[in-house]
């Protein structure tokens, strides 16, 4: 049966990558996958402890999250953030990031369905241009500065007119900005345009202390509140994942909060679509926004891997500086061809990476450089360049 003239799925990015793996074959060790951020290092025993031991699978968890859940999830926001949100009217949970991120735009469409455009930053994650398409929207990628910040002033009137929603993303992916967070919710706010925050970096945050699009105040580059606020929701959404944070990717379990009626229309649908976090990952997260001390030694390893790897990356192009935020190293390709720069470090380094494109076609000349591997595996790579 022909497939007719309807939507066709372009190739997954990564899938890409797959023909160029041979060219690390002759590395004793092989391949080092750093093209996709998929953590390598154990979760906390608490949490697995709590993963396996929550006597919930035989019934259907609350797809909105579990009170433990949405309570845990409130309270490390006072913690980190300095901000106080509703655990009974403003949070509720997902399914890891990802699939919230590609299905936004078409839950916010359905509720408006006058507006059609998703406003997001030219270098990012590809879901948010990805969930604009599925849903039938425009996707408008808003330009960078110099410091991959989003340029607000960038967004046309016609464009901020139809806009649906605005994504930011702090710190970004793949280049590791840091967005002004206030501003972004203020532009929101004043054209009655949603802002949804994709914070699921938010722990590794290296210029200042971590941030989110719920402070009423700027938390400035060296500091923090002292006191713990009530969050201005108005308008805006942040959106967490303890796949990150907790090395919980396979879990699949994370959590957004913020403006109480996007809140509500978000839960309520979700609840008829069927999304529920499975009642053990659930517990896993209660326990694990419990735990600040497994993040801080995370921390601690991505900090010295990014410090490392811009040292491997730098014997073959120019060094990348240290990000801003993230755990990727975001490095500038040797004549701006990107796919060359990826075969030149498989073939003599054994380590895989990702050609900016990905992140959109202006990011054509770099490539983003995922720490996500062992200490064992960057000691093996650093021994094949000696």
């Amino acid at each position: 049966m022909s497939a007719g003239t309807g939507f066709v799925p372009p190739p997954y990015p990564y899938d890409r990558l797959d023909e160029l793996k041979p060219l690390a074959d002759r590395h004793r060790g092989g391949l080092v996958d750093l093209s996709i951020g998929t953590p390598v290092d154990p979760p906390s025993p608490a949490v697995l402890a709590a993963l396996g031991g929550s006597d919930s699978e035989r019934g259907y968890p609350p797809s909105i999250g579990t009170p433990d859940l949405r309570e845990a999830a409130a309270r490390w926001c006072e913690e980190r953030f300095g901000v106080e949100v509703d655990a009974a009217a403003e949070v509720a949970a997902t399914i890891g990031s990802k699939e919230f991120v590609a299905g936004l735009p078409h839950w916010l469409r359905l509720r408006t369905p006058e507006r059609d455009t998703v406003l997001f930053p030219e270098i990012s994650y590809p879901s948010y241009a990805m969930g604009a398409e599925l849903a039938g929207c425009r996707a408008v990628p808003v330009p960078a500065d110099e410091r991959w910040s989003i340029q607000l002033d960038a967004i046309s009137d016609a464009d901020a007119e139809r806009a649906l929603v605005l994504w930011v993303n702090t710190p970004g992916n793949p280049a590791g900005g840091l967005d002004d967070l206030a501003a972004a919710a203020q532009w929101g706010r004043e054209r009655g345009v949603p802002v949804f925050s994709d914070e699921c970096y938010a722990e590794f945050t290296w210029n200042g202390p971590p941030r989110t699009i719920l402070s009423p105040t700027d938390p400035g580059p060296a500091g923090g509140n002292t006191e713990i606020l009530r969050a201005h929701v108005d308008g805006v959404v942040a959106v967490h994942s303890l796949s990150k944070r907790s090395n919980l990717a396979g879990v699949r379990v994370g959590f957004y909060a913020g403006d109480p009626e996007l809140v509500h229309y978000l839960r309520e649908v979700r609840k008829h679509a069927g999304f529920m976090v499975p009642g053990p990952a659930q517990a896993a997260a209660t326990a694990a926004l419990a735990d600040q001390v497994h993040v801080a030694e995370q921390r601690e390893r991505y900090r010295s891997r990014l410090e490392r790897l811009a040292r491997i990356v730098g014997r073959f192009g120019p060094e990348p500086p240290l990000p801003r935020g993230g755990f990727y190293l975001w490095a500038a390709a040797p004549g701006g061809d990107a796919w060359a720069f990826t075969r030149t470090l498989l073939a003599e380094a054994g380590i895989l990476v990702s050609p900016g494109e990905f992140y959109g076609p202006t990011a054509s000349d770099y490539v983003r450089v995922a720490a996500v591997l062992t200490d064992d595996a960057l000691v093996m790579v650093e021994s094949r360049l000696d």
